[in-house]
């Protein structure tokens, strides 16, 4: 064993810790700390005291298990899609805690339902929802919806990198109703459209008389990590009031947002 080795192993004897370990830790808060402009492995390597060799074993070791991500063309890395899914997992409880009031606020404001839906491995799952006293309505907890039909899947596709939509949008879309976007390129058009707006809408594309609103939640690489959404019968919530929703919507994912950082 070398003696680099062998100190390496006394160290961690000494200290309880896995130096691998705290090495990949230490490139990760590395990268993150540069998103979204990602750095490359030679210049993470300097920022985290490491040899180009290691550094660059561990963030191939990262990015094999989606943890980092590289860009093929400037090979520079950034921050990977499990680590959102993770602590989007990780933090339902406390984010649902932090957003419920916004939620209420939303719900208050609108004479509607509002609804968060987080994002998890297989989609957008719904964890919390206020409804108003007088008003019946759905119960979407726990429920998985099709992501290219609603307006909170759509939402969460808008803000997803080319080639992540393109995954997820490479099997037959279903058609629920009339209303469903089960063209591709036309889909694709929408979401270009509802990035620019803010918000994403939904004309009864999973239910006939289900429309509603829907806005990201997103964290500092403006990625997509929760989903705000209001909803309701459509002749409660016409296409006319989609712009003062869309605006409800975008305001209380801004209020999540900061709340969850």
């Amino acid at each position: 064993m070398s003696a680099e080795a062998t100190r390496a192993t006394t160290e961690e004897q000494a200290s309880g810790r896995v130096q691998s370990l705290d090495r990949a830790v230490a490139l990760l808060n590395a990268v993150s700390a540069n998103a979204p402009e990602g750095r490359s492995a030679a210049e993470l390597a300097v920022e985290c005291g490491l040899n180009r060799a290691t550094a660059w074993r561990l963030l191939a070791t990262l990015e094999h298990h989606a943890l980092v991500e590289r860009d093929p063309v400037t090979n520079r890395y950034s921050i990977g899609f499990a680590i959102s899914r993770m602590a989007a997992t990780a933090g339902v409880d406390g984010l649902v805690r932090r957003a419920h009031d916004v939620l209420e606020r939303l719900s208050r404001e609108s004479g509607e339902t509002a609804n968060l839906a987080v994002v998890q491995r297989l989609g957008l799952t719904y964890v919390d929802e206020v409804a108003p006293p007088v008003v019946l309505s759905a119960r979407w907890l726990g429920k998985q919806v099709p992501i290219h039909a609603t307006s909170a899947g759509k939402a969460f596709l808008a803000w997803l990198p080319d080639d992540e939509v393109e995954a997820i949008l490479g099997s037959p879309l279903a058609e629920f109703t009339e209303t469903t976007r089960t063209d591709r390129d036309a889909l694709l058009t929408e979401l270009t459209d509802i990035r620019e707006r803010g918000y994403s809408v939904s004309v009864g594309e999973l239910e006939n008389e289900v429309y509603g609103i829907a806005a990201p939640v997103l964290d500092a690489r403006q990625r997509p990590f929760a989903i705000v959404s209001i909803w309701g019968p459509r002749d409660r919530v016409p296409e006319s009031r989609f712009p003062e929703l869309g605006t409800l919507a975008r305001r209380g994912a801004e209020a999540i947002a900061a709340a969850a950082t």
